[in-house]
């Protein structure tokens, strides 16, 4: 559960939201997409009834995070707090769940590899074969479930049940991430600890070294 958010009346900050992200595997992991109705059923699909927003991209996760230090989530945030409406767009989020689609600068078209260098080829050439791609949300903090955990919670263990899921998600993902890009799961980004991402990767190596 989150703690409570800000006033919606004055401009939230960035520690009203949260960091999430789909995390799976591909061929090409930065790709783009201008399609603003299918980031929305994919936002539906995978947050739900959350005010947030949509990075218009999916990226290798050697991008998420700039040489600055800074990660697509803080600018995604930083996009809407600089418009002459952003009181009117954040209070929406609050409100009514309003989602918004922002396009992430070009600079986090470069690489910048961690300290923790396990996801790069020369440490891991697996991942030359199988590329490591995430798909950022940035989710207006709230108590109620996301929809991916509601998911999972009623699958209860049931992989069968929750694949069903999986595959609906899989599906929604074609207009960015096309075949032959599959997930592998949800997370929430740290800054403070962000080999927990590369942890996820490294987790399923060992399946990946035997396909």
């Amino acid at each position: 559960m989150f703690p409570p958010a800000s006033s919606p009346s004055t401009p939230p900050a960035l520690t009203d939201f949260a960091s999430f992200y789909l995390y799976g595997l591909t061929n090409n992991p930065y790709q783009q997409s201008a399609d603003l109705a299918q980031f929305g059923q994919l936002y539906n699909l995978v947050i739900g009834e959350h005010g947030g927003v949509g990075l218009a991209s999916s990226f290798h996760p050697y991008q998420l995070v700039n040489q600055a230090g800074i990660t697509v989530w803080y600018t995604a945030y930083a996009q809407l707090y600089a418009q002459p409406n952003r009181a009117a767009l954040f209070e929406a989020m609050a409100e009514e769940q309003a989602r918004y689609v922002v396009a992430p600068p070009a600079s986090f078209a470069e690489f910048h590899v961690w300290p923790d260098t396990r996801l790069t080829s020369q440490e891991n050439p697996v991942f030359s074969h199988y590329i490591p791609f995430v798909l950022p949300f940035l989710v207006r903090k709230s108590a109620a479930i996301l929809r991916w955990d509601a998911e999972l919670a009623a699958a209860d263990g049931n992989r069968e049940r929750f694949g069903g899921y999986l595959e609906a998600v899989n599906k929604a993902i074609q207009f960015v991430q096309p075949s032959p890009a599959f997930v592998l799961g949800f997370g929430e980004f740290d800054e403070q600890q962000p080999e927990r991402l590369i942890e996820r990767f490294m987790d399923c190596r060992a399946m990946l070294l035997t396909r």
